[in-house]
């Protein structure tokens, strides 16, 4: 779970006083580790009103949850806590608190592709499957499906999420590939000096071939069954050119092994790849070394106007057409803004005009997810600037390919040819009072 997810189900939880502004960055910053000295030192307070700040939050939190809770222990309860959230009732309907992967057991979970698509490409021996989206499109969702249909088929799996690693492990290619090998042992459980990653690099070979050698001879060859690998978050490598084109080459040669039909094949033949991305590859890569242009790919659209129709319905609401088609101007068929507005319409958190009336500003259910969002552009000056050409315009505007990708990839724009726009008036509303340049 990350700050966000949490703050987004704090404030649907904390009504009718949702976290403030400055509750929020010290909640955030302490997640990710930041002392109160270096949180008052990033946002500009002094130290001692940033510790009555956060003393009062975990007050609050407190009282919530009937629990104690502190600066240091607030992660460890708080994920508890909200993974144990029941299923909140009104009337005989069940509506589900929308945060983050959408339980494998769940009713709210909505198809936009042929599942079997999917599960029929990762059955296939040496197979790669590429999914592709903006954030919180649900990718996550669909490979916690497929995974569970490889485990039935009596597979071994693994999930492994590039945003695990530290930032400092993507600035040398054999600290990321060491990372790489030993985080999927970890989870394979292979235990034993024979599995130590230290043990088995050799100095007098480069690190792609040592990676690929422990992977054949100590993860590989002595599994009788398929290994499904789902890598989360591969975006993160982008950032990084010092190790991205040696890194994906080497997935790349992974995949190629299988089909060489050469001594050894047969072994690489059990791994199928599924790879996860928020965005199209804007890295330079020679089209022969990538892995994003072999295998299958599926990329997921935002629910069309009859699913968000379903959707309501399984929340025990019935849309009239008028506000179905509010509702997908609005929000454009985000998935997770959609059900975070269908859980609050169900149980009547806020009435239809109110929606409509608060979606964008301070007050309203998205106000920690545009945060979030408004953050991110924040941090690069270049992208600010784009997305205020593209909020301005009433017609589609055409943008530099590697920032249409990066917005893109936010979820901020809709591609069409050329030329991108808003994704949806949430976000040009918002903006639109946001970014002053």
């Amino acid at each position: 779970m990350t700050p966000e997810e949490a703050i987004v189900i704090l404030d649907t939880l904390i009504k009718p006083e949702r976290l403030s502004t400055i509750q929020e960055q010290v909640f955030r910053r302490c997640w990710e580790g930041n002392t109160y000295q270096e949180i008052a030192e990033s946002c500009g307070y002094d130290a001692d009103y940033i510790r009555v700040v956060g003393s009062q939050l975990w007050q609050k939190l407190s009282l919530v949850f009937g629990e104690k809770i502190t600066k240091n222990n607030f992660r460890a309860v708080l994920r508890q806590q909200l993974q144990n959230i029941p299923e909140q009732k009104q009337g005989k309907v069940e509506v589900e608190l929308p945060k983050g992967v959408v339980p494998l057991n769940s009713k709210f979970y909505i198809e936009r592709i042929n599942k079997s698509l999917c599960y029929e490409t990762i059955l296939q021996p040496g197979s790669l499957l590429r999914i592709k989206a903006p954030i919180k499109m649900g990718k996550t969702s669909l490979m916690v499906r497929t995974l569970e249909r490889a485990r039935q088929s009596e597979f071994d799996t693994v999930a492994l999420s590039f945003q695990k690693a530290d930032a400092n492990i993507f600035k040398d290619l054999e600290r990321l590939l060491k990372w790489f090998c030993t985080a999927i042992a970890r989870e394979l459980r292979l235990e034993g000096e024979e599995y130590l990653v230290d043990n088995y690099w050799d100095s007098n070979f480069g690190s792609k071939s040592n990676c690929t050698d422990y992977f054949q001879e100590r993860v590989l060859s002595a599994r009788k069954k398929p290994l499904v690998l789902a890598l989360d978050r591969v975006d993160e490598v982008f950032r990084y050119l010092e190790v991205a084109d040696d890194f994906f080459s080497m997935l790349r040669s992974w995949y190629e092994e299988a089909a060489y039909g050469t001594e050894g094949s047969e072994i690489w033949q059990n791994l199928r790849l599924i790879i996860i991305h928020s965005t199209e590859v804007y890295i330079p890569l020679d089209t022969n070394k990538s892995p994003f242009n072999v295998g299958v790919a599926i990329e997921l659209e935002p629910f069309n106007s009859e699913q968000v129709y379903s959707l309501a319905r399984i929340h025990g609401l019935e849309l009239s057409h008028q506000m179905r088609d509010g509702l997908m101007q609005l929000l454009g068929g985000h998935p997770f803004l959609v059900r975070l507005a269908l859980y609050n319409l169900a149980l009547e958190y806020l009435t239809w005009e109110e929606l409509l009336q608060t979606a964008a500003t301070e007050a309203g259910i998205y106000r920690s997810h545009l945060h979030q969002l408004l953050g991110y552009l924040q941090e690069d000056m270049e992208l600010m600037v784009a997305y205020e050409q593209v909020i301005q315009s009433v017609e589609a505007v055409e943008l530099e390919q590697m920032l249409a990708f990066k917005l893109h990839s936010m979820g901020l724009i809709s591609l069409s040819g050329n030329s991108v726009m808003p994704s949806c008036e949430l976000y040009r509303q918002y903006f639109l009072g946001q970014i002053k340049i």
